[in-house]
């Protein structure tokens, strides 16, 4: 009888370790599994013929990084008419693109930028309270660098010509030290010295793999959204005379938007009316 309840519990004892090692042996294929389940709700949230139409100055946004998907999500929604609730920007690109647009050709510097004056001010002649003024919103030092006279009696920052000439020669000298336009865009706004420093410590020359303060961090984000407003008003809720005036004539499949919107940080507002 002894012998009879010890060979059944021999016999548990072994079924339970063959159970257990059961377990453990199969952990991995379970996640695997998990992983193969979960794949096609992943594919259904993600949207990359969108962003293979996002570029600025012929440089692609980079695929297959969510950060920067994010970041770029939050920055259209950010331009959208439901937030800026005003059509004054395409109004003032109308008026004054085509003044901007021959100067930057001549000087060599990709169209795109065209829309730097409207993220800087808003293509209105202003001061921030740091001191940079005009549509382009330069320094007085750096204007006077670019040929631009600041003084008492004349500020040429405010002529949109002379300034918009200033501002394609200091691109273009940006793009030289560089080599890449979106970081001479963010140097235009951390300024070249920053930027250097930036670029050694981190040892990365990918503008949207950097680790940047939150204002430079988000400059080439709100330049390619604007470019997006503009060119394609009526996809960001834009009516009525405003989804007409610079719109290109482009047919968009359904299936590639509206973008992806979740798990996006709040950008902050760069035009206020």
């Amino acid at each position: 009888m002894i012998r009879k309840h010890i060979t059944m519990c021999s016999g548990m004892l072994a079924l339970l370790l063959t159970a257990r090692l059961f377990i453990f042996s199969t952990h991995a294929d379970f996640d695997t599994f998990l992983n193969i389940s979960l794949e096609p709700q992943k594919s259904i949230n993600t949207v990359e013929p969108y962003f293979n139409t996002l570029s600025f100055a012929d440089e692609n946004l980079p695929l297959g990084d969510q950060r920067i998907k994010s970041r770029m999500n939050a920055s259209l929604r950010a331009h959208s008419y439901q937030k800026l609730q005003t059509s004054k920007l395409h109004n003032q690109a109308e008026k004054w693109f085509p003044i901007i647009e021959p100067i930057l050709k001549k000087y060599g510097v990709p169209a795109d930028f065209k829309y730097m004056p409207l993220v800087e001010s808003g293509l209105k002649s202003g001061t921030s309270a740091k001191g940079a003024s005009g549509y382009w919103q330069f320094m007085p030092e750096t204007a006077r660098d670019f040929g631009l006279r600041v003084n008492s009696e004349m500020d040429e920052r405010h002529n949109m010509q002379r300034s918009t000439v200033a501002a394609a020669k200091y691109l273009k000298s940006l793009y030289k030290e560089f080599g890449s336009w979106t970081l001479a865009a963010a140097a235009y706004n951390i300024g070249e010295g920053g930027l250097r420093k930036q670029i050694s410590r981190q040892n990365q020359g990918n503008y949207f793999k950097m680790r940047l303060n939150r204002e430079t961090a988000s400059y080439v984000y709100k330049l390619i959204s604007m470019k997006e407003i503009i060119e394609n008003p009526t996809r960001h809720g834009y009516t009525g005379r405003a989804s007409r005036i610079l719109a290109k004539n482009v047919i968009y499949k359904e299936e590639n938007f509206p973008f992806e919107t979740q798990n996006s940080y709040s950008a902050p507002q760069i035009f206020k009316n």
